[in-house]
């Protein structure tokens, strides 16, 4: 190997093909290197534009309708629209209105919220709650799915209430980085009401296969803390994802076939 191409071996070249942080940033004197400072621009931009896209919600309504689980709902928060929602919080967990829903009396309500991130949602939510579907039935029950858009993850607190579900699954964009921008989160909340806790939830994160969790892992680990859940009569910090969740889980002694605590 000659004197040039040693030079031009990066040593940091190996570590990044294992990581999507960036380390071992290229300078030019005080500063970055103009490629790096370009990457991280362009990174920003996708960044943003994860936030700020509206969420394709025909699109995720004709991906729900093929679980045959009933009509997707789409609801909306009391934020309005996107710069409000970015600005108050607080609007994205409340409904803009009575909802229009009906009580199901289901074990569980899966609620697909935009969040922070549309684009994870339109890439994602389709295989994951398809996953999902498939790890809980046939022994639980799944409501009619809804959409909500502007929405934060307690407004699935309203939404699991109206329904009449025991628990419900939030599947939601999650905040974008400048790494990732494509990520979902999996919030699942028992007995849901509105004024619930962050503390009484529990989260699945990174889900944004081939990079992160796959929708089969997440579902299987949704499906056993959901087990935990109807066994203990709650949710939150004192519940833990199992390690050697590896396969989706039997029904646990403690539940019947009818889903009542015995």
């Amino acid at each position: 190997m000659t004197n040039e191409a040693v030079d031009s071996i990066d040593p940091w070249d190996r570590m990044r093909s294992h990581t999507l942080a960036r380390i071992g940033l290229r300078r030019a004197g005080d500063t970055l290197a103009t490629p790096e400072v370009l990457a991280l621009n362009a990174s920003h931009a996708l960044a943003r534009d994860a936030v700020r896209t509206p969420l394709e919600v025909a699109a995720v309504h004709a991906a729900l309708a093929e679980l045959e689980l009933g009509d997707p709902v789409h609801v909306t928060s009391a934020a309005g629209d996107r710069d409000r929602y970015l600005r108050r919080p607080d609007l994205g967990r409340i409904p803009s209105g009575p909802l229009e829903l009906c009580s199901s009396g289901a074990d569980l309500a899966l609620v697909v919220c935009d969040g922070l991130s549309a684009t994870a949602v339109t890439a994602h939510a389709a295989g994951l709650c398809a996953a999902l579907v498939e790890a809980f039935a046939p022994d639980y029950s799944l409501a009619p799915p809804v959409i909500a858009t502007q929405a934060r993850v307690a407004l699935g607190d309203h939404i699991g209430r109206i329904l009449g579900a025991r628990a419900v699954l939030v599947v939601i964009g999650e905040r974008p980085g400048l790494s990732v921008t494509d990520s979902l989160g999996i919030y699942l909340t028992y007995a849901p009401q509105p004024g619930r806790a962050d503390s009484e939830r529990n989260c699945i994160s990174n889900i944004r296969p081939p990079h992160g969790l796959s929708y089969t892992d997440a579902a299987t680990v949704a499906r056993d803390l959901i087990d935990q859940m109807f066994g203990a009569g709650r949710s939150g910090v004192s519940i833990k994802a199992r390690a050697s969740a590896t396969a989706l889980p039997s029904r646990p002694p403690g539940i019947s076939s009818d889903n009542e605590i015995s």
